[in-house]
Order: C-alpha cells, then structure tokens, then sequence
C-alpha cells in the first residue's frame, strides 16, 4: 500500500535515546538543586571581624559562605556546557547504536525483496546467539522453505493434473471425430465408451476440486464420531466391496476428534476405497478399527494385497501415484484419494502414517486432535 514519506526507525531511536539521556541529566541536577542547596543558606554569610585602622595589615582571619545564588552563578554555566555535551553525544552515541541494534533487521528487508522477485531459495541464515531478530530471521527462513516447497509441489501438482485431464478430454475427442466422419456407425458401444470417458473426466475435476477445498482450512469443527463415520463409509462402499469379494470388517472403541464431519467422511471413505480396490482379486480383506486416547482419536485402516516396498510408500500420497506405476486402471479411481486424505488430516492438524504390511497390503493410521469432553 502507498504511504506517506516519515521519519526512518534509526532517527525516532536516536532522538529516543537522546531525550532518556537529557531526561536523566535533567532530573540529576533537580535532585542537586533540591536537595543539596536545601541546606546552603539563601544570602552569603562572612564570619570574622574586618580590618581596623592602623593593625599594619595584620587582619584576624575571615570565612565566606556562598549563598545558593553564588553557587548557582557558579553552576549553571558548568551545568549547561555539560547538558549540550550530552547532547551532542547523545546524537553521535544515538544514531551508531541504533544502527547497529538494527542492522538485523536491514539485512531481513534486504532478504524480502529478494523473496518478493521470486528468489524463494535464498535464506538469510543470520549468524550468532539468539535474541529476537535472529528469531525472526529464523522464522522467516522456515516461511521461504514452507513457499518454496508448497510451489513447487504446485506446480508438480498441476502438471500432473493437466496430463491427467489432458488424456480423456483427447479420448472424448477422437471418439467425437470418429461419430461425426460416420454418423450411421455411432453404436450403443461408442456411446458408452465416450460416457466412461466423460464421467472419469469429471470424477477427476472434483477431486481436483477437493483436493483444493482440504487445504484452505475453512471449515467449523465439532466433535465427530470417528467409529459411526467408519460403519457410515463401510456401508456406502459395502457394494463395491462385495464385487470385488473383499471383506470388510469395522471395529474399535468410540473415538470422538475434532473436525468437520464431512471432510471426516470423506477421508474415510477415499481411504476404504483405496484399501478395496488395491486389494487381492479374491479372498482379500480390510480391517478398520478405531481408539480413542487421552489427546488423539486414532483410525487405523489396514487391507491385504500385493507386497509394497518399503521406499515406494512415502510417495503413495503424491498426486496421481499408485505404487510402483501411475493411475490407468479403470477401477483405480483418479490417483487423488491419499492425496485427498493427506490434505484432510493436516487441515485437522493430524498426523498420517503410512506403512507396508510384512504379508502384504498397507496400513495406514490416521491421529487426529481429541474432541473436548
């Protein structure tokens, strides 16, 4: 925002200083003043007798007093000289402390420019013993690595998301020329084949769009059941579940977390989907318990299939990731689910755990903060 010219932090210090040290110059001499000369009598006093005629210069000695007048005429010229030295050394004094004092914080400007052009991977790294601008510069450190990485899983995000969405929209397109050179040749198949198409592509589009949703935070949170959510999610993909010939079986304890009970259903639901449909062909299994302890709500769901490796399972909450290869398959959904879910779990300022399960499969656990009792 456009703001007027003023007065530069350095000056207001010094002028600060300046003032403190005139101040205490100031009251030092009231304190001589009343408190001292208090007991100086007002008038001079001479104590002795003066000189008589004809002693032959041989005077009995006298005593002078000053008065508080005197002493006064006698000061305040001292006092003054000494008020403008403060003064001037005030000034000097002022101004090289205070630019010192706040060269730390030139040197985070100067780190912020260069942010603000885009340099994202420049770090002040500002040497020395804490205090608070080393924090600062601590903290803005950390804000530029948190940027840097968040844009650049951004862009990763949506050159994936363009390749993505860039493969049905050119599938519609040949089946569209195809029915337009031979209209008569438009089949049932055809037709059905470009629905297929058309609803990945805007199963697609919503997850994009909740993938975006989850991490803006803006939702009311209120205690959620996360056991009810559970049987909720396992009854909706129950069909799914059934053809597939993988059985699904919900238990634990009540386990009330804080959040919104939409998202909440939603994650359980991405992660039921994605333990079904990576599940074994046959015979397969999911399990889903929950606990509650004394701060966390814990969901835990685990399924069998193939073996992961082990450094494979870090990246399966990256977008458009499955395993060791990227999302084709028609049942396999869009790629996002854990992705989604990761989103979901750092809204709620949860934690996800991901692991291989030694017979196959995967397990995953989700922390999530306790509702207040």
């Amino acid at each position: 925002m456009d703001r007027r010219p003023g007065s530069s932090v350095r000056l207001k210090l010094t002028i600060s200083y300046v003032a403190l040290l005139l101040l205490a110059g100031a009251l030092l001499l009231a304190v001589i003043w009343l408190f001292l000369l208090r007991y100086v009598p007002r008038e001079a006093i001479t104590l002795g007798e003066p000189c008589a005629p004809g002693t032959g210069g041989r005077c009995p000695p006298t005593f002078f007093i000053p008065g508080r007048l005197d002493l006064w005429r006698a000061f305040a010229p001292k006092a003054a000289l000494m008020m403008g030295l403060l003064l001037v050394f005030g000034l000097v004094g002022g101004w090289f402390l205070a630019g010192r004092m706040l060269a730390p914080l030139n040197q985070i400007a100067g780190a912020t420019r260069i942010a603000a052009k885009g340099a994202l991977g420049h770090r002040i790294r500002m040497p020395g013993r804490s205090d608070e601008f080393r924090e600062l510069a601590d903290a803005f450190d950390s804000m530029l690595e948190q940027i840097e990485a968040n844009v650049g899983e951004h862009q990763r995000f949506a050159a994936n998301a363009s390749h993505e969405l860039r493969t049905p929209l050119a599938t519609m397109q040949t089946l569209l020329d195809v029915a337009q050179r031979d209209p008569a040749g438009c089949t049932p198949e055809l037709v059905d084949r470009l629905h297929f198409v058309n609803a990945r592509a805007i199963d697609l589009t919503e997850a994009l769009l909740m993938l975006s949703r989850t991490g803006q935070r803006a939702f009311a949170r209120e205690p959620v059941d996360l056991s009810l959510t559970a049987e909720e999610a396992a009854e909706t993909l129950l069909p799914l579940a059934e053809r597939r010939g993988v059985d699904v079986q919900v238990s634990g304890d009540l386990a009330s977390a804080a959040g919104s009970p939409a998202l909440l259903l939603q994650m359980v639901v991405n992660l039921l989907h994605n333990a079904i449909v990576h599940n074994l062909d046959e015979g397969g299994a999911v399990w889903v318990t929950t606990a509650a302890q004394v701060d966390a709500a814990v969901l835990t769901v685990e399924n069998t299939g193939a073996e992961i490796k082990p450094h494979l399972v870090a990246t399966l909450t990256e977008p458009f990731q499955r395993g060791t290869r990227r999302v084709h398959a028609d049942h396999a959904g869009v790629g996002l689910g854990l992705a989604i879910v990761e989103n979901i779990v750092k809204a709620h300022e949860g934690r996800l755990t991901l692991s291989a399960r030694p017979e196959g499969g995967l397990r995953v656990e989700v922390r999530l903060p306790a509702a207040a009792t």
